[in-house]
């Protein structure tokens, strides 16, 4: 590696050839060096050079972030395969390159950007940067940019790319994930996440075009372009006059006694609950004061994620306690997801699971249907939705009440394009969720909203206070009604891919060449389906009506005794997940004996099907 006679590592030596005896880093570093013009970012790989950590600058500079679930998703530093602005001008221009391809009406259409409040110091790296670089590259191209003027919840973005007709649009966002990390989340013209093939089109024009176009770097385009428009007002008032659609009970709403806290996790909802709350006739909801405000440092949490339950939601416990409310609403800090917490007659607080909200949201959205349809709507033509390893409630209430349940392969991307062609075939779609507490109600956003879904609740809870029920005892009655569903998920650490494989492989080919497990230790298997091959024995054609999925492993065993289970491998982290649900019939009431039943399948599973010691795996209670 060349150095000065300082030693030194300056501009001056940009175009200094470095031989560390890997010409393919020799080569990134080159071009990282030349190519980024944040003073941060490149002072850390500077750094890395002069201290002669090669490894590290390998892992940094010689791969690419790939496109996982509908976009980019990595933590915030210096590198090839991180997010910083760098990556963020690249993945922009193949979106430009792609779009351009796909649309001959796009600069005239447009892009939506937006962001939430995620940052990061040591890399100058923030959302609203990130966001402002995005829209740069267009706006160097004549593309004309909606870009929000300030931070929003991730389904403004979706909800604007549908209202204003833009060919697509990017949320930088890392959702509930670590302060360390941020993302670059894509949506297509029909509002919903991206799916393949794009995914992997946009990937292939990004590689194209990695080096900065004269422009992407100039940012003061959103300040000084005719072509920069601002749809904060336009989108946030239609979005809000939209949420009436969904409101049922604006009366009861502003009369009832019920406390409502609300924690927005240091992230973007505040505002926008507070909003939602006064469409639907509500007194505004009691913010946790330390966690109203943005706070990329998520400081008062371990991590930012709802779903993680009373640990994480501890603050807002103590604060309903005091200020007498009973009901605690946390929105993620991109707002798209919901956890919602109960306080019971024993004084403990009850947080309901993505799967027990669901039912309580199916029972919701289809008694609010039936008694505000007209006269000759047909049930027949109402839709329900959930992720194949979610709750199978919405099945049992659909069989009951005569709509139509479909499944999804999981994510919401999946969901979000189904429901749109339902909408182009003149269904209606009630509600949608996945468990991992991701909801949509209503269709005026085709992904997970957690600002709709936490006023939703509300006005449930309102309703049923009225009648003296709490979600809790509601729960329970939908449960009687349509049979006990009792689910369990949790996962095992497996940091080996080869393990993984083989895992899955043993299973496809049991106690034979191609032959499925017939039985789990005692428990008999009625069917079997794998979505990473596409088979399915309960198909006549023994094909999976799923679309397959080659890249990841998942594999769903439905038993003789009403217990649905799937095994499937985690798309980005070195997970082995399972998820195993008891769906009793409303005759079976004995909750103690279903949940037992569970218990014993989840264990023959564990010791028969993912033998934990002999494949060196390491178990994490979820």
């Amino acid at each position: 590696m060349a150095e000065n006679a300082e030693g030194d590592l300056n501009s001056n030596l940009l175009h200094t050839a470095y031989h560390t005896g890997d010409p393919q880093l020799d080569t990134a570093i080159g071009q990282w060096l030349r190519w980024d013009k944040n003073p941060k970012t490149k002072e850390q790989i500077e750094n890395l050079l002069r201290n002669g950590m090669n490894k590290e600058l390998r892992d940094r500079l010689c791969c690419r972030m790939t496109f996982g679930t509908a976009g980019l998703r990595s933590a915030m530093g210096a590198g090839f395969c991180y997010i910083n602005d760098l990556t963020v001008i690249q993945s922009t221009q193949g979106m430009y390159k792609y779009l351009e391809r796909c649309f001959s009406d796009f600069k005239q259409r447009g892009f939506v950007v937006g962001y939430d409040t995620r940052g990061q110091v040591t890399s100058s790296c923030s959302s609203q940067r990130l966001a402002k670089l995005t829209a740069a590259v267009l706006l160097a191209k004549d593309v004309p940019v909606y870009l929000f003027s300030r931070y929003v919840p991730t389904p403004f973005v979706p909800y604007a790319v549908q209202e204003l007709n833009a060919v697509a649009g990017v949320m930088i966002t890392a959702s509930h994930n670590r302060k360390e990390d941020n993302g670059y989340k894509v949506y297509w013209e029909t509002g919903t996440q991206i799916t393949s093939p794009h995914d992997k089109e946009i990937l292939k024009c990004i590689e194209e075009c990695v080096e900065p176009w004269n422009g992407s770097w100039n940012d003061n385009l959103v300040d000084t372009s005719p072509l920069k428009r601002d749809p904060l007002q336009d989108i946030c008032r239609r979005y809000m006059e939209d949420l009436k659609k969904i409101c049922f009970h604006r009366e009861l709403n502003s009369k009832t006694t019920l406390k409502f806290v609300h924690t927005s996790f240091h992230g973007v909802g505040h505002d926008y609950v507070q909003l939602a709350f006064q469409m639907f006739g509500f007194k505004p909801p009691i913010p946790v004061p330390e966690q109203k405000d943005p706070d990329p440092d998520f400081s008062t949490v371990k991590c930012p994620n709802p779903e993680e339950g009373e640990s994480v939601l501890e603050l807002s416990l103590r604060l309903a306690e005091r200020e007498n409310a009973r009901i605690v609403l946390a929105t993620d800090p991109d707002a798209d997801r919901l956890a919602v917490a109960e306080l019971q007659e024993n004084d403990r607080w009850k947080v309901f699971t993505g799967n027990e909200l669901a039912a309580l949201f199916g029972w919701w959205m289809f008694d609010c249907w039936k008694k505000n349809k007209s006269r000759n709507t047909d049930v027949k033509n109402v839709y329900m939705l959930a992720t194949t390893v979610s709750s199978k409630i919405l099945k049992a209430i659909a069989l009951k009440e005569g709509f139509h349940f479909e499944e999804t392969l999981p994510g919401f991307k999946w969901i979000g394009s189904r429901i749109k062609d339902l909408l182009e075939n003149g269904k209606e779609v009630l509600f949608a969720f996945e468990e991992s507490i991701g909801f949509l109600c209503g269709t005026s956003v085709l992904d997970k909203d957690g600002v709709s879904a936490a006023v939703v609740v509300a006005e449930m809870a309102s309703y049923l206070e009225a009648m003296n029920v709490t979600l809790k005892q509601q729960l329970i009655k939908v449960y009687e009604k349509y049979g006990y569903h009792i689910s369990k998920t949790s996962y095992f650490l497996c940091y080996d891919p080869p393990t993984i494989k083989s895992i899955f492989e043993r299973l496809r080919n049991f106690d034979s060449p191609k032959e499925y497990p017939k039985f789990c230790e005692t428990f008999a298997i009625l069917h079997v389906r794998d979505i990473t091959t596409g088979y399915d024995s309960s198909q006549p054609n023994k094909k999976s009506v799923l679309p397959v999925s080659k890249n990841s492993q998942m594999i769903t065993f439905t038993f003789q005794n009403g217990c649905v289970a799937t095994l499937r491998t985690s798309g980005t982290e070195p997970k082995i997940k399972y998820y195993a649900e008891m769906c009793a019939s409303p005759d079976q009431s004995d909750i103690a004996l279903l949940e037992e039943e569970l218990k014993k399948l989840i264990e023959a599973l564990i010791e028969n099907f993912l033998e934990p010691s002999k494949n060196g795996l390491t178990w994490r209670s979820v």
